[in-house]
C-alpha cells in the first residue's frame, strides 16, 4: 500500500485538483492520510467533502509542515509514505511510475520524479521545471535542480541526485526507521522550510540514497523560490535563516565548514548584511540556535546523527558544487569506494 500524506494550511485554492488527481492514479493500493494546520479558509469543507476518501486528523493549532508530515506519516499505513503537498497535481501514473523506479534500484530510499511548474493564472500544467531533486551549493545553500528551465529532455535520465523537495517524494517505511532521529522524521525544531534538505543531508551522511526518476511526473504551483525572497512574508523568511544554520549545526563537520569557509562566511555575510540594512527582525533567526533549550536539542540531536555517520565528509563534499550534480544510474558501481569520489573532486570531471 502507498500511504499519500499531505498537511494542510488554508490550502483550499489547489487541495480540490490535488484530491483529484491522486483519484485519477492507475495505481489502486492508495490511502490518503491529511493533518490539516487549524485551517481557516474553505480547507476544511473540501475536506468534509471528500469523505472515507481521507483519513483526516485535525489539529487546533498550526505546528507547521514538519511536525504535521510525521503526525500523518504515523498514522499512514503503508509500506511506502508519498510526502505530498497541497499544491501539487500528478499525472495518472506518478505512483506507479515512482513505484516501478524504486523496485528497480532497491537501494534508493527515497524516489522523486520531474516537477513542472503549473500555471496558477491560467490554470494549465506547463513546460517550466520546478525540480529535479535538490543539490548543495558550496556556501551550504540547496536549491532545486533545473528550477526555471525550460524541460527540453536535459533532466530524462535516472539519477542518484543529493535530496528532493518535500512537495512530493516517495519514501521507503525502511528510509523513514533509518534516518528518524528522536522520533522525529522531519526535524520539528524547522517548523517548515529547508526540512526537507536537512533530511537529505542527514540521510546522505547515514549513507542513504535519493533516486531521480524523469518518468514520474507532476505539476507543483510554486510560490516560494529565491527570486521572490523579496515579497515573501517576513514569517517565511525568518523561518529560511534560521533553518540554514540549525541545518548546519547538526549536519556539518569542522572540517566541512573549513573547506568551504569562504563561500559560507560570504553568504552568511550577505544574510546578516540584509538584516542589519533591511529588517533587523532577522537578526533573531541567527540568534535562536544559541537559546539555552534549543542549544540542548540540537547537540542531543547532532551526536546522534553524527554516531550514526557512515559517509565521512572527504566522500560528502563533491556534492557541494555551485552546478547541480547527480550520479547517472548506469555508473553507480564507480562511485562505490571514496577513492573515486575524492579523484573526482580532484580532477573537476562531472558526473
Amino acid at each position: 500500500m502507498v500511504s499519500v500524506t499531505i498537511v494542510t494550511w488554508n490550502s483550499a485554492a489547489c487541495l480540490r485538483e490535488c484530491l483529484a488527481s491522486i483519484e485519477r492514479q492507475d495505481y489502486q493500493g492508495i490511502e490518503i492520510v491529511v493533518v490539516d494546520n487549524a485551517s481557516t479558509d474553505e480547507t476544511c469543507d473540501i475536506l468534509r467533502a471528500a469523505g472515507s476518501r481521507c483519513r483526516v486528523l485535525y489539529k487546533q493549532e498550526n505546528t507547521g509542515f514538519a511536525a504535521g508530515q510525521n503526525k500523518a506519516m504515523r498514522a499512514a499505513r503503508g509500506n511506502w509514505i508519498l510526502c505530498l503537498n497541497p499544491d501539487v497535481i500528478l499525472r495518472e501514473d506518478f505512483v506507479s511510475q515512482l513505484l516501478a523506479a524504486a523496485n528497480a534500484y532497491p537501494d534508493a530510499g527515497a524516489i522523486c520524479g520531474k516537477l513542472l511548474r503549473w500555471d496558477e493564472n491560467r490554470g494549465v500544467p506547463s513546460d517550466i521545471i520546478d525540480s529535479t531533486g535538490v543539490y548543495f551549493t558550496r556556501n551550504m545553500r540547496h536549491l532545486d535542480r533545473g528550477s526555471e528551465e525550460l524541460d527540453r529532455g536535459q533532466y530524462d535520465r535516472a539519477q542518484f541526485v543529493f535530496g528532493a523537495t518535500g512537495a512530493a517524494v516517495l519514501f521507503r517505511r525502511e528510509f523513514i526507521d533509518a534516518v528518524s532521529v528522536g522520533g522525529e522524521f522531519f526535524d520539528e525544531e524547522f517548523f517548515s522550510y529547508r526540512e526537507d534538505a536537512d533530511l537529505a543531508w542527514r540521510a546522505q551522511l547515514m549513507g542513504q540514497k535519493y533516486l531521480y526518476t524523469p518518468n514520474a511526473v507532476a505539476w507543483h504551483v510554486r510560490r516560494v523560490t529565491p527570486e521572490r525572497r523579496e515579497s515573501l512574508p517576513f514569517l517565511i523568511n525568518w523561518h529560511s535563516v534560521k533553518n540554514r544554520w540549525l541545518m548546519r549545526t547538526k549536519n556539518a563537520s569542522g572540517w566541512l565548514c573549513w573547506r568551504l569557509a569562504g563561500p559560507v562566511l560570504w553568504r552568511d555575510a550577505l544574510i546578516l548584511g540584509y538584516a542589519v540594512l533591511r529588517d533587523w527582525r532577522m537578526l533573531s533567526a541567527g540568534l535562536y540556535r544559541w537559546r539555552p533549550d534549543v542549544c540542548a536539542r540540537l547537540r542531543q540531536k547532532r551526536q546522534v546523527i553524527q554516531a550514526r555517520r557512515r559517509v565521512s565528509d572527504r566522500e560528502l563534499i563533491w556534492w557541494f558544487s555551485d552546478s547541480p550534480r547527480a550520479i547517472d544510474v548506469q555508473r553507480r558501481s564507480e562511485i562505490a569506494t571514496s577513492e573515486v569520489a575524492q579523484r573526482t573532486l580532484a580532477t573537476g570531471e562531472q558526473r
